[in-house]
């Protein structure tokens, strides 16, 4: 079966593993910007990783990674060192276009290659950048999965735009809001 775009759509692997792909904001949309240490951002990391390990263990074993700048390269990390402890648990990366981090920071980039060399597997939606890109490979990643976690709090966007996606697909969505609602109310 294939998608609008004729890219072949996974089939869901009933009675295996459970698969999960990202999606979420960049560091431009997030509270706390590039600043990884800033409290609000450690507290976020924290929800992450409870919300990966709660996921393990009600057999989700493969997550699918945009590697984008921000929650997904951050989703990333989080499921690479929770290999220790489930070490059956894959890594997936799927990379729009060869030049998605061309115009991104040396640190940015070196980060982007670790995770992707530490990955179970890399897939590439083209070789060139075309306007669709980034859409294909939303769509290849809701697609492919049986839930949706979105780094999402209601801001228009591709994040919004692929949540929606989901939702028409029937792809379940769990939603982990960059900051919680009382801590957005006392800063509003």
């Amino acid at each position: 079966m294939k998608d609008i775009f004729g890219n072949a759509i996974q089939k869901k692997r009933r009675g295996l593993c459970k698969r999960c792909a990202f999606t979420g904001y960049r560091p431009q949309k997030m509270p706390w910007g590039f600043d990884e240490m800033d409290p609000t951002c450690l507290e976020f990391k924290f929800r992450l990783r409870e919300s990966l390990e709660y996921l393990i263990g009600m057999g989700y074993a493969d997550f699918l990674s945009g590697a984008a700048l921000g929650f997904d390269l951050m989703a990333s990390e989080i499921v690479l060192s929770l290999r220790e402890k489930y070490p059956w648990v894959r890594l997936i990366m799927v990379i729009p276009f060869d030049g998605q981090a061309d115009r991104w920071t040396p640190e940015q980039r070196s980060r982007r290659e670790a995770i992707i060399e530490a990955s179970d597997k890399v897939v590439r939606i083209s070789h060139a950048y075309d306007k669709g890109v980034f859409f294909r490979r939303n769509h290849f990643l809701v697609d492919s999965a049986d839930l949706l976690l979105a780094a999402y709090d209601g801001q228009p966007g591709g994040t919004a735009a692929t949540v929606a996606y989901a939702h028409a697909r029937g792809v379940r969505v769990l939603r982990l809001p960059p900051v919680r609602r009382a801590e957005s109310r006392a800063a509003g």
